[in-house]
């Protein structure tokens, strides 16, 4: 089956879906954009699903889908004192990818400019004007795609090389317990009572969605991943041990692997062929926030496009935020920085609000530097002089 189009989109994620709602819903006025967008059917090359979590003002536009949002976050170091932060008028929110999926395909149900096309894409080729698409369809027929423009969101087997490549590697569960003992209003975003490991850090994750459910993760940042039993022995230690959450059920489970990367990604890979989202580095270096960084390209790639202009994706984080990642990055892992009190100062002593728009990418300058004077001043200036004499290495598969 041979398909013409002015865009096909490669992969149904957050970064495919996001940039295909834009094009089928245009402003006024726009010009007309028709899109394909290339989703993997059902089986091993679908990514399992996922939880996305984010932060912004009021009311957005996937709120239909949300599984719930808090307006308080709460960081506890080793000793175990809580420091409760409110974050208003900014909201934290948890976005479930199947929730994300079952959304977007109402909104672009029976959309004349979008086709979605369950199918595995094999190659992207570059042509004069545009390129070309090799898919094999749900019942293993050829699909031939031929456009304008192409934009790929698939991940990368490995990333670029870097001078610092961390991994932040996980393993949560759903969990639901026979007495309430979440706090609904309240994430606890770093739990740092977990035991450190020897490298890197380590911090439990909760994302409480009712006083006896919730999402209750164990993340290490370190550069290396570890085996699922060691991850279901460091969440059995954190429910029980430290959280004490008593009798409960584990209703699923999610796993993960994100690099932490101080590498620079190419947007651009042919004339007309484009990377979007996380193969684009819409990762946020020092978190591994990727959401909003998402939705920010995908809003600037669908204004191009509805404007004839040429939709090279932006870089997804100010230049300044990704020096700033690589130095930290640098710091925690040559252990001149303690992570856990360095994360804990930040979250004591800058306010909420500022400092969750600072690991966005949105503070001018000048509140940069208030943050960076909470910061240790000599490890990171270490790390700032040491940075251009270290190499660039290519970092392994995740």
């Amino acid at each position: 089956m041979d398909v013409e189009s002015d865009v096909a989109v490669v992969g149904a994620g957050a970064a495919g879906l996001s940039l295909a709602l834009r094009l089928a819903r245009p402003p006024a006025g726009a010009r007309p954009v028709t899109a394909v967008l290339l989703a993997a059917p059902p089986g091993p090359f679908r990514a399992p699903r996922r939880t996305w979590c984010y932060w912004e003002e009021g009311a957005g536009p996937y709120d239909g889908a949300l599984t719930a949002c808090w307006q308080r976050l709460r960081v506890r170091p080793r000793d175990g004192r809580a420091v409760n932060a409110a974050i208003a008028p900014l909201r934290y929110k948890m976005l479930r990818s199947d929730a994300f999926e079952e959304l977007a395909g109402r909104l672009m149900a029976g959309n004349a400019r979008v086709r979605t096309v369950e199918a595995v894409v094999e190659r992207v080729r570059s042509v004069p004007g545009g390129a070309v698409v090799h898919a094999r369809g749900a019942g293993g027929g050829l699909l031939t795609v031929r456009a304008r423009w192409v934009f790929d969101s698939r991940p990368l087997p490995c990333p670029p090389p870097a001078r610092t490549t961390l991994l932040q590697h996980f393993r949560g569960w759903f969990v639901r317990t026979r007495r309430p003992v979440f706090d609904p209003a309240t994430v606890e975003l770093m739990d740092f009572r977990t035991p450190q490991p020897a490298d890197g850090l380590s911090f439990g994750y909760v994302l409480p969605t009712g006083p006896r459910e919730a999402l209750v993760e164990y993340t290490e940042f370190s550069r290396r991943a570890l085996g699922r039993e060691a991850y279901d022995r460091a969440l059995g230690d954190y429910t029980a041990r430290i959280l004490r959450i008593g009798d409960h059920e584990v209703t699923g489970c999610e796993q993960g692997v994100i690099p932490m990367t101080d590498a620079h990604f190419p947007r651009r890979t042919a004339a007309c062929v484009f990377r979007i989202g996380a193969a684009a580095g819409a990762t946020r270096p020092a978190t591994g926030y990727t959401f909003s960084a998402v939705q920010r390209q995908a809003d600037a790639v669908a204004a191009a496009l509805h404007s004839g202009r040429p939709p090279l994706p932006p870089r997804a984080h100010p230049a300044r935020s990704h020096l700033m990642d690589a130095v930290l990055l640098h710091a925690l892992d040559h252990g001149r920085v303690d992570g856990p009190a360095f994360f804990t100062r930040l979250f004591t002593r800058v306010p909420a609000p500022r400092l969750l728009r600072f690991l966005d990418g949105r503070t001018s300058l000048a509140e940069d530097l208030s943050v960076g004077l909470h910061v240790p001043a000599a490890a990171m200036l270490g790390s700032a002089l040491a940075l251009p004499f270290a190499r660039r290495r290519g970092a392994p598969a995740v």
